[in-house]
């Protein structure tokens, strides 16, 4: 296990970054907020990384301790091509990665298909996951718009830079949004093996049962966002999430696919009115 500060600093010390050695991949860890608060997990989606939270977990550490996990195949974890991407293999590694950190209860975090791997760790583990949050999570494969192809193979890999800019671009409400470029070398970091194979096993989650049916039965606090601009997501289909009892639905004018990189200020608002009223 290696440890090494860096990031922004924010209350409660300099970021903790590690890796976590595990059986089936390496795992990268950052941790933020004082060790003491409650935990709040946040988890990127497909081809992000844990830097797709960089901008809001300033706004969160006062009160959090808040955790970040590179998925298996994203940023700066393992990327190996002979493990399992299924949705529930990265929600058990995660699981693993909170068990050798000590942490014995979270709220939970999603954005985009980290929604559908939060909402797998309370099904694999609903003693650990004390309430959800999913941010422009697509209930379903109904509320999907369908997108462009991007003309990737494993020869002609990674993308060059048009490639990626293009394929980021509808996760943002404004075609002049400024991407930052970290996110789009996250991009590159991955192999064709890892983003395909990731992508995949995302839509069998959702076409095995829709997110709202998996929720319903496991009594837990849900928060819903959707920027209703969504270009990826019908944010119509937010209202969906509505069959989970006590779930709260806000729809974000004005905000695509990522309000958490488009208005960190808005989406840290609405999780931390949300976590205020669990504890």
């Amino acid at each position: 296990m290696t440890v090494h500060e860096g990031g922004p600093r924010v209350l409660g010390g300099p970021t903790e970054s590690r890796t976590l050695p595990l059986d089936d991949g390496d795992l990268h860890v950052c941790q933020d907020g004082p060790r003491d608060a409650p935990v709040l997990l946040l988890i990127h989606g497909s081809a992000g990384s844990l830097r797709s939270w960089d901008a809001l977990v300033p706004l969160l550490a006062d009160a959090y301790h808040v955790i970040r996990i590179d998925l298996l195949g994203h940023g700066r974890s393992g990327k190996p091509d002979d493990r399992s991407y299924a949705t529930e293999d990265q929600a058990r590694r995660v699981g693993e990665a909170l068990d050798r950190l000590g942490v014995e209860r979270a709220a939970v975090a999603g954005h985009s298909s980290g929604g559908a791997v939060a909402t797998a760790l309370a099904e694999l583990r609903p003693g650990l996951v004390e309430a959800l949050a999913l941010i422009n999570t697509g209930p379903s494969l109904e509320a999907f718009i369908p997108q462009d192809p991007l003309p990737l193979s494993p020869d002609r890999w990674p993308p060059d830079d048009e490639q990626i800019r293009a394929f980021a671009r509808t996760a943002f409400s404004r075609p002049d949004f400024d991407i930052p470029e970290a996110l789009l070398d996250e991009v590159r970091l991955m192999t064709f093996h890892s983003l395909t194979t990731t992508m995949r096993e995302t839509t069998e989650y959702l076409r095995r049962r829709a997110l709202p049916e998996r929720l319903a039965g496991l009594g837990r606090p849900l928060l819903v966002v959707f920027g209703a601009d969504d270009g990826r997501w019908r944010s119509s289909s937010a209202a969906g999430y509505r069959a989970v009892p006590g779930a709260r639905v806000e729809l974000l004018p004005g905000l695509g696919h990522t309000p958490i990189l488009e208005d960190p200020p808005r989406t840290a608002a609405l999780l931390l009115d949300f976590l205020a009223q669990r504890r």
